[in-house]
């Protein structure tokens, strides 16, 4: 990573380049696999935010050479409600396949020139509505389970080969909001209740407390496993300028709080490629990216790149393939930034 220095500094203009979308922007999602067309195209899915049923999903691509974005008619469907999240397969060189939540889990098979759905998932056998979906985690070392975290408190793991549920956990005492795998077997989930909690698939009946919002009833909204060293993860708290920084072998006490926003922490995600790198966005318009120390000062962590958008930032995602990429949006403009 560049500007990789102790002090803070900012990224230059000439390293972020915007996508204008025609409709506000939440979900977003790097394609791990290169595009059909070019190794150095980067294809990103763009969800649309819209308060009503017919939302859509754009395919974009982003040319590393010519530094352009393109789009394609084709690449583009119809999608119930605002997806809560979108998500590629996680390998390489498997068929393209989309996944996204709202109402429920979809899959989505994206070619060349067009995409089709592939499978829709749903556990609701009492009612005609369903409890809506406000994430999910795909399984990198098991692709096959796919993990949805409900406003209904539970969390359910799919086996999308087989198109049936695995197991479905009543995971906390109020909505989660968030899911994400460490190893294979195991997951964690955040929630409304204010609490981490981590599950292995092996013992169902037991969950583990990671920690606990020291407010009483704070809800947690987000939750990022550090996928390079997985005894660290990373929280954050509703209308909170704070990124909590948790070890799972010392639970209850976090190892670190990033507090260096100037408003609430909307999103975080921990660099593909380090361990001790993470990224997160604020309504203060700042993307921060911070390198955790080995021991933090008395003084607190500053963060070591700070790059300020136009407007409240939503959403970032960082690319699993191309590390040097991260993607934010803000109102309905996505930004790549080169770091």
């Amino acid at each position: 990573m560049e500007n990789s220095t102790t002090q803070e500094s900012h990224l230059r203009s000439d390293n972020f380049f915007t996508y204008d979308s025609p409709y506000p922007i939440y979900a977003m999602a790097f394609s791990s696999s290169p595009s059909p067309s070019s190794e150095k195209t980067h294809r990103i899915a763009v969800g649309s935010f819209l308060e009503e049923y017919n939302n859509k999903v754009d395919i974009v691509s982003f040319d590393d050479e010519t530094l352009t974005f393109r789009t394609n008619p084709n690449l583009s469907f119809d999608h119930p409600y605002p997806p809560t999240k979108l998500m590629f397969h996680p390998l390489r060189n498997s068929s393209e396949i989309l996944a996204s939540t709202g109402d429920y889990l979809r899959l989505w098979e994206v070619r060349d020139n067009s995409i089709e759905p592939r499978s829709v998932f749903n556990n609701c056998k009492t009612s005609e509505f369903c409890a809506p979906l406000t994430s999910f985690d795909w399984n990198e070392l098991e692709p096959r389970r796919i993990g949805t975290s409900s406003i209904d408190t539970t969390c359910t793991i799919w086996d999308i080969e087989r198109g049936v549920v695995e197991t479905q956990l009543i995971a906390h005492d109020k909505e989660v909001y968030d899911i994400a795998w460490g190893e294979a077997g195991v997951f964690a989930s955040v929630s409304a209740d204010g609490s981490v909690r981590m599950f292995d698939l092996r013992d169902k009946e037991h969950s583990t407390i990671i920690y606990e919002s020291p407010l009483p009833d704070t809800p947690l909204l987000r939750l990022a496993w550090n996928k390079q060293d997985l005894r660290y993860m990373a929280t954050i708290l509703m209308d909170s300028n704070k990124v909590v920084i948790l070890d799972i072998r010392s639970p209850t006490m976090p190892v670190a709080e990033l507090e260096r926003h100037q408003a609430s922490v909307n999103a975080i995600a921990w660099a593909p490629q380090s361990c001790r790198h993470i990224c997160s966005a604020s309504d203060d318009t700042q993307a921060l990216i911070w390198e955790l120390p080995t021991v933090a000062g008395p003084s607190g962590i500053d963060p070591i790149l700070a790059y300020s958008a136009g407007s409240e930032i939503n959403q970032l995602q960082w690319s699993a393939a191309q590390p040097d990429w991260i993607a934010i949006s803000f109102a309905s403009k996505m930004q790549l930034l080169k770091v």
